[in-house]
């Protein structure tokens, strides 16, 4: 049986909602491995809050620019990681972010092409981020980098969780392009109002077809595996799990969700109305979601003692 440890226990806590000897028993009946452990607890009913995102350690910034191309425009994001929170708000710091995402916008998203790019107070990307980590002292990483451009429409960007003073640099930052022959502003105050409704609630796909497939046969199991406890008939099972499936795209697939802020209408419905409004189609291209340290692995931290004991062999 593996060792599980109180970091173990604690960090499926904090992702699920579950209860302390809940996590623990998942963590033992699937071996350690903490992703199946979220599905077990799933299967179980007892995770309350499957999709938490990790409270990850790493800190910085993830930065947005935007540029108008004439008919069309481009936008880019960045991750730009430090140590600390206290060092996003210096600002020798915000200035490299903000000339990095400016950068990006000729780059795209090709992380080792944009450190090698050349950029103003240095020779390149690399060379500033390796000046101002001699300069404050802090690690910093250069960790994504995402990039949209429409030949005709607009690029929209939200940031969530905003440095004070700084719109453009914050802890969540979306972009979404949107194609159409409209009015640009119109446009691109649409694609930024679609980035607002993705940054509180983070979609897995834009479409049903962009769904991973192993993503999508993962939550079948777990619903028939659900389904099945109920005793119905195989045929009555399938149907209650098709139903399920596309109750659970509607929650996940950024067209099909209800926008937040008018949940009487699905952002695609959304998109269809302002079409209609600018007398021209529209059609969303994409969209990319950073959040800063968003898959970082974390330190492990101390527990609380009755945690410990909890995770000692029985």
């Amino acid at each position: 049986m593996a060792d599980i440890t109180a970091s173990m226990v604690k960090d499926l806590r904090e992702t699920t909602g579950a209860g302390m000897m809940d996590c623990k028993k998942a963590l033992q009946e699937t071996g350690g491995d903490s992703a199946a452990a979220v599905d077990w607890l799933r299967t179980k009913g007892l995770a309350k809050a499957a999709k938490k995102a990790d409270r990850v350690a790493a800190e910085g910034a993830v930065a947005l620019a935007l540029r108008s191309d004439g008919a069309g425009m481009t936008g880019a994001l960045i991750e730009l990681n430090a140590e600390t929170d206290f060092v996003a708000r210096n600002e020798l710091f915000q200035g490299a972010a903000r000339k990095v995402a400016v950068t990006a916008l000729d780059v795209g998203s090709d992380v080792e092409a944009l450190r090698a790019a050349p950029i103003e107070g240095a020779a390149d990307v690399g060379e500033l981020i390796a000046g101002l980590v001699a300069t404050i002292g802090e690690n910093m990483l250069l960790r994504r980098a995402v990039s949209f451009s429409v030949s005709e429409g607009a690029v929209g960007g939200y940031i969530h969780g905003a440095l004070a003073g700084s719109p453009d640099l914050g802890r969540i930052g979306v972009i979404v392009a949107v194609e159409g022959a409209g009015d640009q502003p119109t446009l691109q105050e649409l694609a930024r109002s679609i980035a607002l409704h993705a940054a509180a609630t983070n979609p897995l796909s834009l479409a049903p077809s962009d769904l991973d497939p192993a993503n999508v046969e993962k939550e079948k199991a777990i619903l028939t595996e659900q389904a099945a406890e109920s005793g119905k008939p195989p045929a009555v099972i399938e149907k209650m799990v098709e139903g399920r499936i596309r109750k659970w795209m509607e929650e996940v697939v950024l067209l099909k969700q209800a926008y937040v802020r008018n949940p009487d209408q699905t952002v695609e419905q959304l998109v269809a109305e302002t079409a209609k409004a600018v007398g021209s189609p529209i059609k969303v291209m994409g969209f990319a979601r950073l959040a800063l340290g968003e898959g970082v692995e974390k330190k492990a931290d101390d527990f609380a003692a009755e945690v410990a004991a909890m995770t000692k062999p029985s």
